[in-house]
């Protein structure tokens, strides 16, 4: 379908995706046939908007199977900017999907999308003071705790095609006018009312007061440990010296009112992760305490790209960056990168050497690690200002090889502490950088760069991980030395996890030599292998928030807990579907062939009974505008002469322990009819079961106690839908592979097993990327990117198995 050579990634491009979101796509045969028969029908193979492109991006993945004869009708409306918002555009997948492929009325559909329905900015304004209006009373006892996404709702509900940023504008500035300016006891943790126990009348026993549970420890504010940014004028760290009195930095009065101008008051923090490599669930932790300090305080979190490597820097890694962070559920303040500051950076480097603290030093890397184990000076620190500043000018202007010349901070070669021993601040390098391109040959390194761009962005906490607390002296040295603002420093323990390796080497090693299948491989402890487990990002960062924001290094946290709140999240939000790994052939002798019964199953256990959503039929998709609420797209669980249960869930001798099927036996086949094994089919082997014979009760009388599940024949003779599941295990069998000096030998040769050939109900057919499933008895799973047309693909996200529960949360 691509003409004139042009391969489906130019296509892909032209539409406006960006690079890593089409090469994703071009992975995936399925995505990649869709998109390109999408964009075709709506005549744009010369490329579009980013705005149309990414609207037929979700065209191509979400739109109803069932509806495929609908689809240009759609597509037309996107290009001509009728249909321009993903809230219309989910209404139209809601409308598709009840329609199927009978014809419709356009007024309708029109009507159903909002379709030229323009929402006034004074409409919003209108609905937002009756909401507010509404609520005033509980808005003015709340206050600041007022649950904005509530009233979001309320609007979103009035007024469905209202812009979302129009909207969160029009609530803030009338929470900000009804309540006015945000005040201390704001911030304040609310005190637990104590629940009172009923007093027993008892002539002889006087009852006593009971202090109330203790909250559970994602319950607990971690945020409190911090503090305000008007608290930031106290002495940061003590900074000794060889040859001159203890250096106690802090920032003074007028530095600190001058800061709190420009901030107004509020909290700001930063993510500043380097775009070299993959995110890993250890940056979620790093993103938890920065955006989620921010986000509790009502303040403000950038996303900065520590850019300062031109070498190491890849556009593949700022886009999974962003995209990731984004998944989370973290919205920057903004997207900032250090070479943004590279001149406000240079400036200052300028202004270090006219101060007599930095020089321009000749050694090489082997010498500079030689002088600083030997704790020797540099033969050029103490040249003239003038000559720095001359040779400093001449490496800027590419007048110096590579490696023949760096700048130095003059600090301390006689400390205690090794990051005082004049770390190098800038190194020349002949590479353009992704950024900034090829104004700059040299660049700043990460010990110079940071504190001074924490700095420059008035950052009020400067939140990184312990590794980092021997940089604290050179980190306040060099902010003091120069006169500038200094954001508070707290370091917090690193996250690691068991049955797993965390360093970017490592991971780097796993990917490159194979032994995983890329940075997304779901074994992996990336964000993106997680994703693409099926993890979810609530899950995550709830199991962040119970571990805390804690000091204590060194720990490892059971990869159990991570699992017990993954299943937790995923028992809200996963219907259940019943899938066959392994199937054994029952033949139901006692039920006559080519007879199909359609029984009812339910994909919400907990669901009642006259709850029609709470019984799965065909395929359950997302429903408008929410995650959990689901729609039914017709047809029934069959139950027919032919089912497949599990090989293991047959024994040729029973047992008193073992509750599966056994000669003479009986089990109940859930959500059907018990059935009793009346004969075993043998191989020639005379010994591998190939077939059972059994009959089934049809009046349900028998009560068995072993309850499987089971896969019908749609029809006679005709296997049931056939999927691929990939089971995936702990990728080390080490608690801490990290420690072992052979620590590829530690991989788990059944980290990843592939089960080819399991049958599924046929409720799974039109399941999309990404949707999630309990497989009953099995575990829950996800659909993954490597499905095709022909054949679905499920990663096991986690079992059924909850051993951390069992020990306490």
């Amino acid at each position: 379908m691509v003409a004139n050579g042009e391969t489906p990634l130019d296509m892909f491009l032209k539409i406006g995706l960006d690079e890593r979101t089409a090469r994703n796509t071009i992975a995936n045969n399925k995505v990649t046939s869709n998109l390109t028969a999408v964009i075709h029908e709506a005549a744009v193979t010369e490329g579009c908007s980013r705005t149309i492109g990414n609207l037929l991006y979700t065209v191509a993945t979400k739109f109803p199977a069932t509806a495929l004869v609908h689809r240009p009708t759609l597509v037309q409306y996107i290009v001509s900017s009728k249909i321009k918002t993903p809230a219309q555009l989910e209404a139209a997948f809601s409308f598709f999907t009840s329609t199927g492929s009978e014809n419709f009325q356009l007024n309708d559909f029109e009507d159903a999308c909002g379709v030229g329905v323009e929402v006034s900015a004074e409409d919003v304004e209108r609905t937002v003071n009756e909401i507010f209006e509404q609520s005033k009373n509980t808005i003015l006892e709340q206050r600041y705790r007022t649950n904005v996404g509530d009233l979001f709702g309320h609007v979103r509900r009035r007024q469905p095609w209202a812009d979302p940023k129009i909207v969160k504008q029009l609530i803030d500035a009338k929470l900000s006018e009804l309540l006015g300016v945000r005040t201390a006891a704001d911030d304040e943790k609310p005190s637990k009312k104590k629940k009172e126990k009923p007093v027993k009348v008892d002539d002889k026993v006087v009852a006593v007061e009971t202090s109330p549970a203790q909250p559970s420890e994602e319950e607990l504010n971690p945020f409190l440990i911090f503090p305000q940014p008007e608290e930031n004028f106290k002495v940061h760290t003590e900074i000794f010296f060889s040859d001159r009195p203890v250096l106690r930095p802090c920032n003074t009065k007028e530095m600190l009112e001058k800061h709190l101008k420009v901030t107004g008051g509020r909290v700001f923090t930063r993510f500043p992760p380097e775009p070299n490599g993959y995110l890993h669930i250890g940056h979620a932790k790093a993103m938890f305490v920065s955006f989620g300090l921010a986000k509790e305080r009502g303040g403000c979190c950038y996303l900065r790209f520590d850019d300062t490597n031109p070498e190491a820097e890849k556009k593949e890694y700022i886009d999974h960056i962003k995209e990731i962070v984004q998944w989370m559920g973290w919205e920057p303040f903004k997207i900032t990168y250090t070479s943004d500051y590279f001149q406000d950076l240079y400036d200052l480097a300028v202004e270090l050497i006219r101060r007599g603290q930095a020089y321009v030093d000749h050694q090489t890397s082997e010498e500079v690690k030689e002088y600083r184990e030997k704790k020797m000076n540099s033969p050029w620190r103490d040249r003239p200002i003038e000559e720095s500043l001359k040779l400093f000018d001449e490496m800027r202007r590419g007048m110096i090889e590579e490696g023949k010349a760096t700048l130095r901070m003059k600090q301390d070669m006689q400390s205690d502490n090794f990051n005082m021993y004049d770390l190098i601040a800038y190194r020349i390098k002949f590479t353009p950088h992704p950024h900034s391109g090829d104004k700059w040959c040299v660049y700043p390194s990460y010990d110079y760069a940071h504190c001074i761009v924490d700095s420059l962005e008035n950052i009020t906490h400067s939140l990184c991980t312990l590794e980092f607390e021997t940089r604290r002296a050179s980190y306040y040295w060099l902010l003091h030395v120069l006169g500038l603002y200094q954001p508070y420093v707290w370091e917090y323990s690193r996250l690691n996890v068991t049955n797993t390796v965390m360093s970017k080497r490592k991971l780097n090693r796993l990917v490159t030599e194979k032994w995983v299948d890329g940075w997304d491989d779901p074994r992996l402890m990336t964000l993106a292998g997680l994703q693409r487990r099926g993890v979810t990002s609530t899950a995550i960062n709830t199991f962040i928030r119970g571990i805390g924001i804690t000091r204590s290094d060194c720990s490892i946290i059971r990869l159990d807990r991570l699992e017990y709140h993954i299943r937790e999240e995923l028992n809200k939000t996963a219907p259940r579907m019943m899938v066959v790994l392994h199937p054994l052939k029952v033949v139901i002798t006692n039920l006559e062939g080519g007879s199909t019964m359609d029984l009812d199953a339910k994909k919400w256990p907990d669901a009642h009974e006259n709850d029609a959503s709470a019984f799965y039929n065909l395929i359950s998709v997302p429903y408008a505008l929410t995650q959990i609420r689901w729609r039914l797209v017709g047809g029934k669980v069959p139950f027919s002469r032919v089912v497949y249960i599990e090989q293991s869930d047959f024994r040729m001798k029973d047992s008193k322990d073992f509750y599966g099927l056994a000669p003479g036996k009986s089990v109940l086949l859930r959500y059907a009819f018990p059935i009793k094994c009346t004969e075993a089919i043998l191989s020639d082997d005379m010994e591998t079961v190939v077939e059972i014979r059994a009959e089934y009760d049809s009046s349900k009388k028998t009560k068995p106690k072993g309850v499987l599940h089971w896969v019908a024949e749609n029809s006679p003779g005709v296997n049931p839908l056939t999927v691929e599941v990939r089971l995936f295990d702990k990728l080390f069998l080490s608690e801490n592979p990290a420690e072992l000096e052979n620590w590829l030998g530690d991989l788990n040769p059944q980290s990843k097993v592939v089960v080819p050939g399991a049958y599924a109900v046929p409720s799974l057919k039109n399941a999309a990327v990404g949707d999630t499933f309990q497989f009953e008895r099995l575990g829950y799973f996800v659909v993954d990117k490597d499905s095709t047309p022909e054949k679905l693909v499920f990663n096991r996200t986690v079992t059924l198995r909850d051993s951390y529960s069992k020990g306490g949360k």
